[in-house]
């Protein structure tokens, strides 16, 4: 497995060693040992999350405050999506600027978003199913979002606007200035 540090410190695409024949193919998604060295830190998945959504889905920028942050393993098991993590640390010298990656079941690549930013995703492809580990527990009172269309944060999510899907929740989250963070 690679690691490559993005613009966005700590923030780390991972692509796999994939060993392919006439069977098929085989890599090792998560190795905890490879993953440890890779990041450059220990951290203890708690939790595993999984999503279907079809082609115009943009699920917006959400994150879980304080104590309750969560950094994630994200990746993709069928489909493809626009991965889309967002630096809401306020001490950080990238602070409101995001990092963008499609991730797909072909590519098999991952993206580590370590606590302290925001994510989320648009649908590229007819439907995706989008998998995540966290490294802690969602707790409702602590979960935040930035809606999708922030002006400041100015993301392509590549779905045209007339395709755009998005839940009723994450249409009337605030805007950057505005978030809790």
């Amino acid at each position: 497995m690679t690691f490559t540090e993005t613009k966005l410190k700590g923030c780390f695409v991972l692509e796999p060693k994939v060993f392919t024949d006439e069977r098929g193919y085989f890599f090792e998604s998560f190795n905890e040992e490879s993953f440890t060295s890779g990041i450059g830190e220990n951290v203890n998945f708690v939790q595993d999350n999984q999503s279907y959504s079809s082609y115009g889905v943009i699920r917006a920028i959400h994150y879980q405050l304080g104590e309750h942050a969560q950094a994630k393993l994200v990746r993709v098991l069928s489909g493809e999506v626009l991965d889309v993590a967002v630096d809401l640390r306020k001490s950080s010298s990238t602070y409101g600027q995001h990092f963008s990656i499609q991730l797909s079941a072909e590519n098999k690549k991952q993206l580590f978003i370590p606590r302290g930013f925001g994510h989320g995703f648009s649908v590229l492809s007819e439907t995706a199913e989008f998998f995540y580990k966290c490294d802690n527990f969602y707790n409702k009172e602590s979960e935040g979002g930035i809606v999708f269309n922030d002006e400041t944060l100015q993301i392509d999510w590549k779905i045209e606007s007339s395709k755009i899907k998005v839940s009723e929740k994450d249409m009337v989250l605030p805007t950057l200035n505005l978030a809790r963070l």
